[in-house]
């Protein structure tokens, strides 16, 4: 058996989602700024596309831009907001994924903003109240807060968070490349000015995201050289990575509650199985919480032992896929940002499962079997 458990880096694609495809991929090859007919019919398949995705959504069409996926639409949200808006302080969270951070401290690095790090508890719960202190403190504040951790699976209250902007009047980014496809997201009920979404965070193709852009928040390009997407994003449009996206877009809102409720039993499986087999194991920051965490990530922080260093190659030896992480222990070690903010002991190793809708009971029941037999014997 293969037990493929890294859906957080990213899923197997839908067949109904190459499906969609093919057609733009073989038939339909018109460059969408041509005139002619074959240009004219991939353009309307990108303009069908983007309907589709602000409606999933509650947004107007004008709202959505297609970028190269979740990065590129971060970046641009930040850079353009800072720039373009004259935002000179931002507020983030040492827990962000880099594609916030980076961006974020090259602003500040070249003196463009001033930016301040949210605090947070040893679980990687956000105080709100210092948030508001900051707020309340700054005029014109630029934020941007996760929806899900890809790390720890932590869900960040964003509406309350942009409750908090509007009042201050900041401008709210958030990074909802994890909770995309899995959770509903409401634009006009939420008080955010960006939120991003990668297709194959939901089994749609790699390589193509979306930015929602809040109307009247006129920002610069990140990309120039042509007048593509509304003169927003340079560049001749993917345009069957585009269709993939809101197919793929479609299918998660369509089955959204079945799949929540498989995932989760799924979730809930691997906590029974691990407790069951392997003494002292923990989880991560608020990851084994039904209702505070993301139902398709569960970060396990497991014993030291002698396998520690070799855990995840022999995982991948066993056929089971996942994805680690561990604290800096100092300068030159490279791990991850999130458990080292979380003051995570550095001796214990953390592994991440990641599961989809496509996982199942028995590869849930092999892969938690797997890490039983690595730790039995060298903790009896």
């Amino acid at each position: 058996m293969h037990a493929y458990f890294d859906n957080a880096a990213t899923t197997p694609l839908d067949p109904e989602v190459l499906d969609a495809m093919l057609p733009y991929l073989s038939q339909h090859y018109g460059n969408p700024s041509s005139l002619h007919g074959p240009g004219r019919q991939v353009r309307s398949a990108i303009e069908v596309a983007r309907k589709t995705v602000a409606q999933l959504i509650n947004a107007a069409p004008s709202e959505i831009t297609f970028t190269s996926g979740g990065t590129e639409a971060d970046n641009y949200a930040i850079f353009g907001s800072v720039r373009s808006l004259g935002l000179r302080h931002a507020i983030t969270s040492p827990l962000e994924h880099h594609a916030v951070l980076h961006p974020l401290q090259a602003l500040a690095k070249s003196g463009e903003t001033e930016l301040t790090y949210l605090r947070h508890d040893a679980q990687g719960r956000l105080d709100l109240g210092h948030l508001e202190e900051l707020l309340a403190t700054k005029s014109r504040t630029f934020v941007s807060l996760m929806h899900g951790n890809n790390e720890l699976g932590n869900l960040n209250d964003i509406e309350a968070i942009g409750e908090l902007c509007a009042k201050y009047d900041a401008v709210f980014h958030t990074d909802t490349v994890q909770t995309m496809g899995h959770y509903r997201h409401d634009v006009q009920h939420l008080k955010n000015h960006f939120l991003v979404g990668s297709a194959h965070k939901f089994h749609g193709p790699k390589g193509v995201g979306f930015l929602y852009r809040r109307g009247g928040v006129e920002v610069d390009p990140l990309i120039h050289g042509g007048s593509q997407e509304r003169n927003v994003r340079s560049g001749t449009e993917n345009v069957y990575g585009i269709v993939g996206l809101a197919k793929a877009l479609e299918i998660a809102c369509r089955d959204m509650a079945a799949h929540q409720q498989h995932v989760q039993g799924l979730k809930s499986r691997f906590i029974e199985r691990l407790r069951a087999g392997i003494d002292d194991v923990q989880f991560n920051g608020l990851s084994a919480e039904a209702d505070q965490s993301l139902y398709t990530v569960l970060s396990v922080s497991l014993p030291p032992s002698p396998v520690s260093e070799m855990l995840l190659f022999s995982l991948d030896i066993s056929k089971v896929a996942a994805s680690g992480g561990s604290a800096c222990t100092s300068g030159a070690q490279v791990g991850s940002h999130v458990l080292e903010a979380l003051g995570a002991d550095v001796a214990r190793p953390t592994v991440r499962l990641s599961m989809s809708k496509m996982n199942t009971e028995a590869e849930v029941d092999y892969a938690a079997e797997q890490l039983v037999k690595l730790y039995q014997p060298v903790l009896k």
